[in-house]
């Protein structure tokens, strides 16, 4: 079961995932305002406007067992964004990846693949997951395409779905990958990774 309650280290070629620590907080900060990404409206990184706000609701889940948070760096040990597990039910065999997001330096360059690669076979292999979901905002053209890139199958919309910090009524749409898709989905992301060798 520490599969389900201690978050992993991580690491490839372009990229290192580690336990998040709150001393990561100004870092990610920093992140999410560099290139202007805390104004993408639809995107989580708005919510690092207020961080401490941010940090709260992360170990809150984390803390009660519906996450686990993780760092995203260079293989020097630069910050670049972060990731989690989220909505982790070990009952169901079920979790989501999501709250990512990452500098826009690194950006197209393999880190993103690279990651969900990571935390896909992890939770496939290590946690034995039978589905694997993750969600965007439909107005999130650019993750959408980066999510079916992966290999992801579009599940539906859920309308409706939250009320954002704005105001504003998101409509989320569902993608998810589940544990008999797994070898497909690995290969085709070894063959994207092929491409940034």
């Amino acid at each position: 079961m520490s599969a389900w309650t201690e978050t992993p280290t991580l690491t490839c070629r372009h990229v290192r995932l580690r336990p998040f620590v709150e001393g990561d907080l100004p870092s990610l900060v920093e992140v999410a305002r560099e290139g202007d990404l805390w104004n993408i409206f639809y995107a989580n990184v708005s919510m690092m406007k207020t961080p401490e706000r941010w940090l709260a609701a992360a170990l809150q889940e984390r803390d009660v067992g519906r996450a686990l948070l993780f760092t995203v760096e260079t293989p020097a040990g630069e910050i670049v964004g972060t990731t989690r597990y989220m909505r982790m039910s070990p009952q169901h065999r079920r979790l989501e990846i999501g709250g990512t997001f990452y500098a826009t330096r690194v950006q197209r360059t393999g880190v993103n693949t690279e990651a969900k690669r990571m935390l896909l076979a992890h939770a496939f292999e290590v946690m034995e997951c039978q589905v694997i979901q993750i969600r965007t905002d439909a107005l999130n053209k650019r993750s959408q395409t980066a999510i079916e890139r992966l290999g992801a199958r579009k599940d539906g919309v859920l309308r409706g779905h939250q009320v954002m910090a704005d105001g504003r009524i998101r409509d989320s749409v569902v993608y998810s990958i589940i544990d008999r898709e797994w070898p497909g989905v690995r290969a085709n992301l070894d063959y994207l990774l092929g491409k940034h060798a």
